[in-house]
């Protein structure tokens, strides 16, 4: 868990991790997001070859409800049980999406980093979301078969999509993985630093209520480090997928 010096009423999140990714590696995300006064809570389960999409959504609930329900750190730290939300990475992004859904009280807002296709699909619960929530996408995911970003932006009504310019996907996580080995790619800087800008501009606003980072939330805004959705690259076929995948 990371959280700032001090504060009450304070902005949470709970963050879901990528697949064979430990939170560990998202250290400098957690840590900007509380030095910009937002509690960011991490569970570190469902790491195995084969987790559980499911159990990950529940962890994030439960992971909320701790934050919201005692005082952390040396009791100077609350959060305000209305601002609250939910992120995630990769395989957590979507674990993000069926934990907004089962919670009988909804979070302020979601947000899923470079999506991942999971089974049960994601799109499924997304299609029944009202909260607001900001879909973080790569050039290249309309033709990656492991991306599920258009498909669930087109299930999630309620949520903006946003392009970050020559980011790879798998590039939010720091350090050497093991998904490296089978090709899923490592660690990106500059994606890193434009998730974190964008990420935590679209929470202080959206889940903290600072009107000030209203324009993150803004689907009509075209933010820095960001690009227009690519309609003609939305509609990239199976086949089509299939033939990226051939040419990497």
């Amino acid at each position: 868990m990371y959280t700032p010096e001090s504060g009450r009423g304070l902005p949470a999140v709970a963050f879901g991790h990528d697949w064979l990714t430990g939170v560990h590696r998202y250290r400098r995300v957690l840590e900007h997001l509380a030095s910009w006064g937002i509690v960011a809570a991490a569970p570190d389960t469902e790491r195995g070859l084969a987790p559980s999409v499911l159990n990950l959504a529940f962890d994030l609930g439960t992971a909320l409800d701790i934050v919201a329900g005692v005082r952390l750190g040396s009791g100077t730290i609350s959060v305000h049980p209305a601002k609250l939300g939910l992120v995630g990475h990769g395989f957590g992004g979507s674990a993000a999406v069926f934990a907004a859904a089962g919670m009988p009280d909804k979070p302020a807002a979601v947000a899923a980093v470079f999506p991942a296709v999971t089974e049960p699909p994601a799109e499924q619960p997304a299609a029944t979301l009202t909260v607001p929530g900001v879909i973080f996408s790569a050039p290249q995911d309309p033709k990656s078969l492991r991306s599920n970003a258009i498909e669930l932006a087109r299930a999630w009504s309620t949520a903006t999509v946003r392009v970050i310019h020559k980011a790879q996907p798998a590039g939010l996580a720091e350090g050497r993985r093991l998904t490296q080995a089978i090709g899923l790619g490592g660690p990106h800087r500059k994606t890193q630093a434009a998730v974190r800008a964008l990420l935590t501009g679209y929470l202080l606003y959206a889940v903290g209520g600072d009107t000030t980072y209203r324009e993150f939330a803004d689907p009509s805004v075209r933010l820095p480090k960001t690009r227009p959705v690519d309609s003609a690259a939305a509609s990239a076929s199976l086949e089509e997928k299939v033939v990226a995948l051939l040419k990497s």
